[in-house]
């Protein structure tokens, strides 16, 4: 097995072919107009399969709170822009001008994927790097305890595997931090997958913070699982009841001093 870094961004495809440049969020939603800074540096025939963070990878890569800057805005000016850049890190090659990857080993892709990203501007798109472990002990250590606050586990994928659609299990495995229990407030809601898909069970939470009077909610981590399908049903009534704003797959809900749905 390989062993990678899960990063705590969006997980997209960037597809380039024809002329046309969309980024594309895991539920095929097209992200790209509230991104033009990442779209406009496909210069590429290929698809691409990784995670949409901000910040400079070159530097340091902004939090998941940073990134949320960027997703909830209905208008992104180039002052947002310039102060957290998208980019995208990747982790597969899908296609390449127009050669369909997807049945060839992982071991094959990651290759063409290095000399590919190493073709693209360095601002914009990197490459996901390996994690090294000599034994699954060290493995669970790094995993339990990862080098930056943006890591939310591994990811382990056989070497011989291919890319296939979904979910599935077996030649992936997702192994991730273990959770910490804190009384949060819901900030957004995005829809689920599969048999979930028709419900908001993806979601982003925060806590308050600063002096009295200058209090600021933020988002802290994320959570899509530990509750039953009754308050899955319970949830999602008041994501809709209750919604802000849209943005693709995501909303975000009324939470303020007042109003807020708190969640332990």
């Amino acid at each position: 097995y390989a062993a990678e870094w899960k990063w705590d961004g969006i997980r997209v495809q960037a597809v380039a072919e024809g002329g046309i440049r969309r980024l594309y969020s895991r539920t095929g939603d097209d992200v790209s107009g509230a991104f033009p800074d990442l779209a406009d540096a496909m210069h590429f025939f290929a698809t691409l399969d990784g995670e949409l963070l901000v910040g400079d990878p070159r530097e340091a890569t902004g939090t998941f709170s940073d990134l949320q800057q960027r997703l909830n805005r209905k208008t992104v000016t180039p002052k947002m822009q310039q102060q957290y850049p998208a980019f995208m890190r990747c982790y597969d090659l899908l296609q390449v001008g127009g050669e369909d990857l997807r049945a060839l080993p992982f071991r094959e892709r990651r290759g063409r994927l290095e000399a590919f990203v190493g073709t693209l501007d360095p601002s914009r798109f990197d490459l996901s790097p390996f994690v090294d472990f000599t034994d699954w002990q060290t493995l669970e250590e790094l995993r339990r305890v990862p080098p930056h606050s943006i890591i939310e586990g591994v990811m382990l994928k056989r070497w011989d595997s291919a890319y296939v659609a979904g979910r599935p299990k077996g030649p992936w495995f997702k192994w991730k931090r273990d959770p910490h229990t804190v009384d949060a407030v819901l900030m957004y809601a995005q829809r689920g997958h599969g048999k979930r898909s028709s419900f908001y069970s993806d979601y982003t939470f925060g806590v308050w913070t600063g002096a009295e009077g200058e209090e600021e909610l933020v988002p802290v981590g994320k959570a899509y699982f530990g509750f039953t399908d009754e308050e899955l049903k319970q949830i999602d009534k008041y994501v809709r009841d209750n919604t802000i704003e849209r943005f693709g797959p995501v909303r975000s809900v009324r939470a303020d001093r007042d109003n807020g749905l708190v969640l332990e």
